[in-house]
């Protein structure tokens, strides 16, 4: 059956991090695993440098219409001057939105041949098989009011509004309830329900939804606790449950232990749509890392770990997307890195060795 996927580079080494996902698409389409068709949009500052907005109308569409999107990285110091609405940032925030993708999956995994490459010791992380659920269209990044008032006398006033209402929170747990049952039923929430009122409603609202769960043992953590936890002893989570701000933030620390963010996927998760597939959008968690931009030195693997999520995720190809995994498992145990995580005796590949690395592992494990 033919699906459809919509493209956005972005910015920066989204552009070339995108191009190597599609060398993949199309070795699974040529190998008859997939039949994808794809199309591509402008994201970011390559939208607002052609057409003055972050995200055309038309684009939008186009990403509403698709199967699945796959996602770049958007921004860049060269847009700072940009107004905040149509900063490329604006983007990322108006598709998740509009997709009404509220389930952000982010795992944190440490591959064996990336143990030493963690800011950790080994022994803290060899084994670490973390994923953070983090709520992603609600919270602070999109409660009303969001302004900047000036109060006269050289002083202004920012505020952004948390706001989480029961059904936002019922549904980002059940989410993570479901995928503990398909792991170690283990959930920990984290919210700030010591010192928030949305974080009070937060546990009340998750330790509601784990009657429904008695096979998943819930455990509550407050927001720093866990960012303390998470770089004390790691391995004592499975699914981390939390809001959009803290999500946002606990999963890039997370990044950190794996040895780069140039290695974590995330999968953007909302409601099946008519043709009973979820609205969805895969994207690695780096940025656009302009300092590297145009040399060919990203790190492909989170895009490309990005779009095995997407098979799994989205089109339920299970085995299609572990095999694409043990690829990147495969080569990483053969010694190649990228920049980001090179290490001592390793050879050090650019981002298309690394993704034709990739690509021939896959052509092994048939």
């Amino acid at each position: 059956m033919t699906h459809s996927l919509f493209l956005l580079p972005g910015d920066g080494i989204g552009t070339e991090i995108m191009a190597e996902v599609e060398k993949v698409i199309a070795w699974t389409n040529a190998e008859q695993l997939t039949d994808f068709v794809t199309d591509r949009g402008l994201a970011g500052g390559s939208a607002y440098d052609k057409h003055q907005v972050a995200i055309t109308d038309e684009d939008t569409q186009k990403a509403l219409a698709a199967d699945a999107v796959m996602f770049g990285a958007v921004g860049g110091p060269k847009w700072d001057h940009v107004a905040y609405e149509q900063r490329p940032e604006a983007a990322l925030l108006r598709l998740r939105k509009e997709m009404a993708v509220f389930a952000n999956l982010r795992p944190a995994i440490c591959y064996p041949a990336l143990a030493d490459a963690s800011s950790l010791k080994r022994e803290l992380v060899e084994g670490l098989d973390i994923l953070i659920v983090r709520e992603l269209t609600g919270g602070v990044y999109f409660g009303e009011p969001k302004t900047i008032t000036d109060l006269g006398n050289g002083q202004k006033r920012g505020i952004d509004t948390q706001v989480y209402e029961t059904y936002e929170i019922d549904r980002i747990a059940r989410v993570a309830f479901d995928l503990a049952r398909t792991r170690n039923n283990r959930v920990h929430s984290a919210d700030k329900k010591n010192v928030m009122k949305s974080g009070v409603l937060w546990d009340e609202v998750v330790k509601g939804v784990a009657q429904d769960y008695p096979d998943v043992k819930l455990e509550h953590i407050l927001a720093d606790n866990a960012a303390m936890q998470l770089v004390r002893n790691p391995k004592q989570f499975d699914v981390l449950v939390t809001d959009n701000l803290f999500g946002d933030v606990l999963s890039d620390e997370a990044a950190q232990l794996t040895g780069s963010i140039g290695m974590l996927p995330s999968a953007s998760l909302g409601d099946k749509k008519a043709n009973g597939l979820p609205s969805a959008l895969y994207e690695p968690i780096h940025g656009s890392a302009p300092d590297i931009a145009g040399q060919g030195l990203a790190n492909p693997i989170a895009s490309i770990l990005s779009f095995a999520m997407c098979l799994r995720y989205s089109f339920g190809m299970k085995d299609e997307a572990a095999r694409l995994e043990k690829a990147v498992d495969q080569v990483l145990a053969d010694g190649f890195r990228t920049g980001d995580i090179m290490q001592p005796g390793m050879t050090k590949v650019g981002t298309t060795a690394m993704t034709d690395a990739i690509l021939k592992a896959l052509d092994k494990s048939a």
